[in-house]
């Protein structure tokens, strides 16, 4: 008789067991969560490589913090914040960042007027590629809460937790955003849409290489 499948570790089972002492189970949490943070973190600083670096700091602070979880939210929107303010602390050392939530309008238009016009006849990495240019082009308060909600599909409340705004001006930077992407080409992109900012599997293990590397390198010098 074939042995019963071993049950995953939930993530509350596995935050336990990492703080327990087993630092590798830290890779559990890391591999579920690594497409969203990645996701968010290059929704702000622009540059895959980059986003890259502020998963792994953010996987690192959230490490060193686990005491100040204390399960009131989810531990994807715990650390979906982290990896957020990660981003835009880096983004202010280069740049201005406004995440102002006030009511100005949004600009007359995108400034993509150089892309082609989509075609029902792309396959879905070219129609991909296109609607990550068009996102890239947003505003950054806009593209953020767009990115937050419809690709990685947080609800209003856990977006609001992640940028520390209310659920109404998530709601109105939302609908804001929507229109500047442009109704028809986020139409056209159908289910593309979650392949936004793609996380491939390679980009998976090097994140959760490089982070259990140096977790493990601190236990073994403590």
């Amino acid at each position: 008789m074939p042995p019963e499948p071993i049950e995953p570790l939930s993530d509350e089972q596995a935050l336990a067991r990492v703080r327990a002492g087993q630092v590798d189970r830290f890779e559990v949490i890391m591999r579920r969560n690594n497409q969203r943070l990645y996701r968010a973190a290059r929704a702000i600083v622009g540059d895959d490589a980059e986003a890259e670096d502020v998963v792994q700091q953010a996987y690192l602070q959230a490490y060193l913090n686990l005491d100040r979880f204390a399960g009131q939210a989810r531990l994807s929107t715990w650390l979906t914040t982290i990896a957020v303010h990660e981003a835009l602390r880096r983004r202010r050392r280069s740049d201005r960042v406004d995440l102002a939530w006030d009511d100005e309008p949004p600009p007359a238009e995108v400034a993509c007027a150089d892309e082609p016009a989509p075609d029902l006849a792309l396959d879905r990495r070219a129609l991909a590629d296109l609607l990550v240019r068009t996102l890239d082009a947003l505003p950054e308060s806009y593209r953020l809460v767009l990115v937050l909600r419809d690709v990685q599909e947080l609800d209003t409340a856990e977006t609001a937790a992640c940028l520390g705004c209310s659920a109404e001006a998530v709601r109105v930077r939302l609908h804001r955003a929507r229109q500047l992407a442009r109704t028809e080409l986020l139409a056209r992109a159908g289910a593309s849409l979650r392949d936004a900012f793609a996380f491939a599997g390679d980009r998976c293990d090097r994140i959760v290489a490089a982070v259990l590397a140096r977790l493990l390198g601190a236990a073994e010098r403590a």
